[in-house]
């Protein structure tokens, strides 16, 4: 089962990137944020599932000090990244419906490659500060009680006093994902409220149709974060946050192709003229 998720997740989203490259129609800020999306899919998916994959195979299953924190480091920094890089979408949406007559002006080329880029750079700061903290702890016990080295069970494995490093964790990982929520819940209100005012019944339909497919993705991968990180007691839920991290690790990167490509009229129409250029060249 994790095998076809993880290959279902690495072809739909590298499907989805080729599609947005070749087309020259799908050239535009929202495309170019939404490869954005799925190539960190691609990558952050693949620092846990594979190595889980082969501990599920593998007696006794081991990892070294070196690639458990090498993996925590791009594993958080990617985590990161695409939270802010919902962010950028949901901005992107809102200049779209509130502004269409200054989206060209205000999404320029400049402010869309600092949309793409400024997420990459908060998230991989942030993960370079938990792997200062929580790699400078001592650790009791080097067999981790999880499927991916995470900050929680990391922390769990702690034989000294490792209440400051908890808070460390805590405050990044709040700063990241209520700033990053708050961008979000911001923008909605005003695309909801343009949404309203949209005379058109169909055209109304169609906004309500996209923000729903929308929210829906972020729902699921912020309440898993949220439930994981925003506990200040991080290692006594330690089995909850292993049933919510398959969210966010194997589940979300599988469904985020689905979600912005099958119920996207311009993703749709896309793929079928680059089939019918090939069929019929």
């Amino acid at each position: 089962m994790c095998l076809f998720i993880y290959l279902f997740t690495v072809l739909g989203n590298l499907g989805l990137i080729m599609l947005i490259r070749i087309d020259s129609q799908l050239h535009t800020p929202m495309y170019f944020l939404l490869s954005n999306l799925a190539f960190t899919d691609i990558f952050y998916a693949s620092t846990v599932t594979p190595k889980a994959l082969v501990n599920f195979q593998s007696n006794p299953r081991s990892i070294s000090f070196v690639a458990c924190f090498v993996q925590m480091y791009f594993f958080v920094g990617l985590v990161c990244s695409e939270c802010f890089l919902l962010g950028s979408m949901a901005y992107d949406g809102c200049v779209a419906i509130c502004n269409p007559l200054l989206y060209s002006v205000v999404m320029s080329q400049k402010v869309c490659k600092w949309l793409g880029v400024m997420p990459y750079a908060i998230g991989f700061t942030n993960s370079l500060i938990s792997v200062c903290v929580i790699s400078s702890l001592a650790f009791c016990d080097s067999s981790i009680n999880h499927f991916f080295c995470d900050t929680t069970a990391l922390l769990a494995l702690s034989c000294v006093d490792a209440s400051s490093t908890e808070m460390v964790i805590f405050v990044l990982a709040g700063f990241t994902l209520l700033s990053s929520l708050l961008i979000i819940t911001v923008t909605y209100i005003a695309i909801i409220s343009a949404t309203l005012r949209i005379q058109l019944a169909a055209g109304r339909q169609k906004a309500f149709s996209t923000c729903a497919s929308y929210l829906t993705g972020v729902t699921i991968f912020y309440g898993s974060l949220i439930f994981t990180y925003l506990q200040p007691d991080n290692t006594s839920s330690l089995t909850q946050a292993q049933v919510t991290s398959v969210f966010y690790t194997i589940v979300m990167p599988m469904l985020n192709p689905l979600i912005y490509s099958l119920r996207n009229k311009d993703v749709k129409n896309a793929l079928l003229r680059v089939m019918h250029r090939k069929l019929f060249p």
